[in-house]
């Protein structure tokens, strides 16, 4: 525990220093005779951190008598806390373990200090946790401008939203109805003692989950981790057999894969970033839709010219670059990596592509508008300024399932053990005249 708490801490500070955490975890975790089973402590802990790093933060500067001069530290502080907070490790092996690993990490007499700001923490926790949750930042555990873009979009469902973000996410797979279905995977759960339940038109949600190449089926192609409101892509696409399909910013595959799975047509994925372009290959291959009708391109969505045939496309999935943050359950680092003029920044860039792809579309074609996020100005303000400054631009209503919570085109994030367990997407259909 000593070395995952420590390595945590690192991770987290990289993080608040500007790395995204995949990197920073990268960058701290080493080998050794169990360096995979602390690897997986190091991400539950590293992750769980920056989920309540709002709180935990506000509890490390209210225990410590003066600001940390060493930022690590301070990490670390916060990396025990949530284990004490947040976790079944007992209270004694935390303490001890962190205060040997504020040794190593900064000075012998660092561990004095932690050893004292731990043990005051639970002798006075109902107290404290009270104490720090009056400021909005440390309740909600979200920057304060983010709190209040939320609170604005969203007066009736701010708080749930915002604390939905800290909830853990589920493990949620798509079942590749190319070469199962879903009754015969369930199934095979069952038979290998997996837990899975079914959730939306093709998905399972497995629980507790595990290392996805152990589930059944998985090097078969039988089926790919797809969030469920993710899943409602490619339904809500409206395809038929032998259209032409544009898959816009198509990494890592997971909705041009699925568009495969429910029609024949001919497929252009496209991405701009060519190493990310290997993972929709990668997955193609694996899900056995890899067939002389797709096309992987490299191309920026927004410069047509570079890549574009002229030949216009029945259908362009446009699930465009955001801030993610409806999806912030599964990436954590974005609460704190992301900055306020960010949302105006990625609304440019999805209004570029918006009036790019427009003009590959062909007459009756529809474009789905997708982003990953619960802010407003990258959602219905961006559609609603779309079709004010685009003629013979239609919105179609969409009709979401009865178990999928959402507010027109927006899909509520879900707490845990919700029946349609999702993150926080967005959906509009667009029409050419």
């Amino acid at each position: 525990m000593q070395e995952a708490q420590k390595q945590a801490a690192l991770a987290v500070r990289r993080v608040l220093d500007g790395a995204t955490l995949p990197v920073a975890l990268a960058a701290v975790t080493a080998g050794g005779d169990d360096a995979g089973r602390r690897r997986s402590l190091v991400q539950e802990l590293a992750y769980g951190t920056l989920r309540h790093w709002g709180t935990l933060d506000a509890l490390t500067r209210r225990l410590a008598a003066k600001p940390f001069t060493d930022p690590p530290l301070a990490a670390l502080t916060a990396v025990a806390l949530y284990q004490l907070g947040h976790t079944r490790a007992p209270p004694f092996a935390v303490v001890d373990r962190a205060v040997a690993a504020a040794g190593e990490l900064t000075r012998p007499a660092a561990k004095a200090l932690v050893n004292a700001l731990l043990r005051r923490y639970l002798r006075e926790r109902e107290a404290l946790d009270a104490d720090v949750r009056a400021d909005p930042v440390a309740r909600y555990s979200y920057p304060l401008w983010w709190i209040e873009r939320v609170r604005r979009d969203w007066p009736d469902d701010w708080e749930a939203i915002l604390d939905a973000g800290n909830a853990r996410p589920p493990l949620t797979v798509r079942v590749n109805s190319r070469v199962t279905d879903r009754g015969t995977w369930l199934a095979a759960c069952a038979a290998a003692g997996v837990v899975a339940t079914a959730v939306g038109e093709a998905g399972a949600i497995v629980d507790p989950p595990r290392p996805v190449p152990e589930l059944p089926g998985y090097a078969e192609g039988a089926f790919s981790v797809q969030d469920a409101a993710a899943q409602l892509a490619a339904p809500l696409l409206d395809l038929a057999d032998g259209q032409r399909v544009l898959d816009a910013c198509a990494a890592p595959g997971g909705k041009a894969t699925q568009v495969l799975e429910r029609a024949d047509v001919e497929l252009v994925a496209l991405d701009s970033d060519a190493t990310r372009l290997n993972r929709v290959r990668e997955n193609l291959t694996r899900l056995r839709l890899d067939t002389p009708r797709v096309t992987v391109q490299e191309g920026d969505a927004g410069a047509p010219r570079g890549w574009w045939d002229g030949r216009p496309f029945d259908r362009i999935l446009a699930d465009v670059p955001c801030t993610a943050s409806g999806v912030v359950r599964r990436h954590p680092d974005g609460k704190w990596l992301r900055r306020a003029r960010d949302v105006a920044g990625f609304g440019a860039q999805q209004a570029r592509l918006l009036d790019s792809l427009w003009n590959c579309l062909a007459p009756g074609g529809k474009l789905l508008y997708v982003t990953c996020s619960v802010f407003r100005d990258e959602n219905d303000a961006q559609i609603e300024a779309f079709l004010a400054r685009t003629p013979g631009a239609l919105r179609e209503t969409l009709t979401l399932p009865p178990d999928v919570p959402h507010r027109g085109g927006q899909c509520l994030p879900s707490q845990g053990g919700a029946a349609h367990n999702q993150d926080g997407f967005f959906y509009a259909r667009l029409r050419k005249a």
